[in-house]
């Protein structure tokens, strides 16, 4: 990114900003509704991907702690939930967290080798044929939002299914996230969903951060100074956004997100293939 124009500079942090609301606001998206606008501005997934994960980690952890330590605090204040002794009935009244854990490794289990086979593709497949890849997968998803239709699992061989190719292509590009969450939004409980979701992403990213170090990737660390309060902006405002759509369904907004991306990743597209 050192090479790159004050015009460029500016683009990148507006869409930083834009990555950090829908993270927080929605519990994903942070790579598939931003990674899109980023290749607009350089075609080179493997620039932004370091930097996205970086963040990922940074603001799902947060969240976590943040929310579980309110939580607390909130059933602390609360005199009948107070415990009293020990055994079972203490147990009952322990304060529950905001992540779904059992259900969190389930998933990752079964999604754990497609994520390492997705790493080893991520470093095989030329920068423009990711970037392709990537374009063609988001206007699919960007299909699914314009029509209310996102995707949905309708049993356990379509979990596993959906899960698997999630997997994958969150090794390779950070966008499986739809399909993911079409299997855990109907399993975990929706105060849960989000915090769940953030701890599986922690888990990925981790992974392929680890990869990223490994093959010698730059993680572009000096553009994390500029680029992490980019991300708290859009983070903050994002906190507010969820506290809204967690009492309200929002099909418009998808929708007018789903035509955004699409007119995207069709230039991305065709842009990529010539």
């Amino acid at each position: 990114m050192s090479d790159f124009s004050l015009i460029q500079y500016a683009l990148v942090a507006l869409i930083f900003i834009w990555s950090g609301f829908v993270r927080s606001g929605l519990g994903f998206g942070g790579a598939v509704l931003s990674l899109p606008f980023l290749l607009l501005v350089k075609d080179d997934p493997l620039i932004f991907l370091p930097i996205i994960a970086v963040h990922l980690l940074f603001f799902s952890s947060l969240t976590i702690w943040m929310n579980n330590r309110k939580s607390r605090t909130r059933k602390a204040g609360d005199g009948s939930q107070k415990l009293t002794g020990f055994g079972p009935d203490a147990a009952a009244k322990a304060p529950e967290g905001t992540v779904d854990w059992p259900y969190l490794w389930r998933m990752l289990g079964i999604m754990i080798v497609p994520k390492l086979i997705g790493v080893f593709g991520l470093f095989t497949l030329p920068p423009h044929v990711l970037s392709a890849i990537i374009f063609v997968i988001v206007a699919i998803y960007s299909v699914s939002y314009i029509i209310n239709r996102p995707f949905r699992s309708r049993s356990k061989t379509v979990d596993v299914i959906l899960l698997m190719a999630g997997g994958y292509i969150s090794g390779t590009s950070l966008i499986g996230a739809p399909l993911i969450i079409a299997v855990a939004s109907q399993h975990v409980a929706r105060e849960k969903l989000r915090d769940t979701l953030f701890g599986l992403w922690f888990i990925l990213v981790l992974i392929k951060l680890a990869a990223f170090i490994w093959v010698g990737l730059d993680l572009q660390l000096i553009h994390h100074l500029w680029l992490l309060p980019c991300a708290a902006i859009g983070h903050v405002i994002g906190l507010r956004f969820h506290e809204r759509i967690l009492k309200a369904e929002t099909p418009v907004f998808f929708r007018m997100l789903g035509v955004v991306l699409l007119v995207v990743s069709s230039v991305g597209m065709v842009s990529a293939f010539l």
